[in-house]
């Protein structure tokens, strides 16, 4: 009798509150996580890496070390299936990529927001690291806003820190949250270090996709400096009037670009672009349009509390 109470039990009641958030998470958003062998143009495998398809017909993110030097794909399902896929484009000064996959009816993973993430915040990483594919790990938001420098010198802004634990071909893979919405793609694991691993924000992978997808490219302009997105005080809002709490600070300014010379500073807080408020690194990214490249900007920011307004000429990137 008991050997019957026990086998009609419910499994999910048998877990913990921890436990249910991460299998339920799983169970979301796995099936359109996809494993990634880049080919070059006579066959030979030249990467590999994970991904997660976000559309019905097919569309695939991944990072742009993954699928830069592949001429084509294949794709491995988490359903079994594999099939052929050709890269759309990439922007390797984010490090995301898009990739098409032939066919349709495929699972796609829905989009969170990664704005709204918290420090603590439990989140998933799935991928296909070493060759073990829809392996789950899970972790907290260690830190947010990072800058990360790349293996070729790129500096890719507004990363997400976090402590799950990532391998090689993890990369490209989602970071989701307890719903199994997608908050990030997973992208790169600290040398030397445990626990510190990195994902890009969703906010900036979902406009990066649209321009690669309408365009092939991201067309932007740049003022050659990074930052990271900070919360101001309340006290510092409203002694400048200002109803978001959002900005930039200034973190390094590249030598002989349009930031130095129009005089930003590393350390200064960035506040608005023509009028427009500057409420964070994926902000400033939408507002630097590739139609502001070669016209003068204004910037207003605040350097040790006082406010300037400078006047920059961003360059076509």
């Amino acid at each position: 009798m008991l050997a019957c109470m026990l086998a009609g039990q419910d499994i999910e009641s048998e877990l913990d509150p921890y436990s249910q958030l991460v299998s339920q998470s799983a169970e979301r958003v796995s099936p359109a996580v996809a494993g990634i062998e880049a080919r070059s143009g006579g066959g030979r495998v030249r990467g590999t890496g994970s991904g997660v398809i976000y559309t019905p017909d097919g569309y695939l993110l991944t990072n742009s070390h993954v699928a830069e030097r592949a001429d084509s794909a294949l794709v491995a399902l988490a359903d079994g299936r594999t099939c052929e896929a050709v890269r759309v484009g990439h922007d390797p000064a984010t490090d995301l990529a898009v990739l098409r996959l032939s066919g349709s009816g495929f699972p796609h993973a829905a989009f969170g927001s990664s704005a709204a993430l918290r420090v603590g915040q439990l989140v998933i990483a799935v991928g296909n690291p070493l060759g073990y594919q829809a392996t789950v790990t899970a972790g907290i938001v260690s830190a947010l806003g990072r800058t990360l420098r790349t293996a070729s010198g790129r500096l890719i802004e507004s990363v997400i820190q976090t402590d799950a634990p990532l391998n090689p071909g993890n990369s490209g893979g989602p970071l989701a949250d307890t719903a199994g919405r997608v908050i990030g793609i997973n992208t790169a694991v600290a040398g030397g270090a445990q626990g510190i691993c990195f994902a890009i924000g969703i906010d900036t992978a979902v406009e990066v996709a649209y321009q690669l997808m309408r365009h092939g490219r991201v067309r932007r302009s740049r003022m050659r400096l990074a930052g990271q997105t900070i919360t101001l005080d309340r006290r510092v809002s409203r002694a400048l009037e200002r109803s978001e709490s959002g900005a930039v600070m200034v973190a390094e300014v590249l030598p002989d670009g349009p930031a130095q010379r129009a005089g930003i500073e590393r350390g200064d807080l960035l506040l608005e672009l023509d009028g427009e408020p500057i409420t964070g690194v994926d902000r400033l990214h939408r507002l630097l349009t590739a139609e502001r490249a070669g016209r003068e900007i204004e910037i207003r920011l605040l350097r040790r509390g006082k406010r300037h307004a400078v006047t920059v000429v961003p360059e076509a990137d």
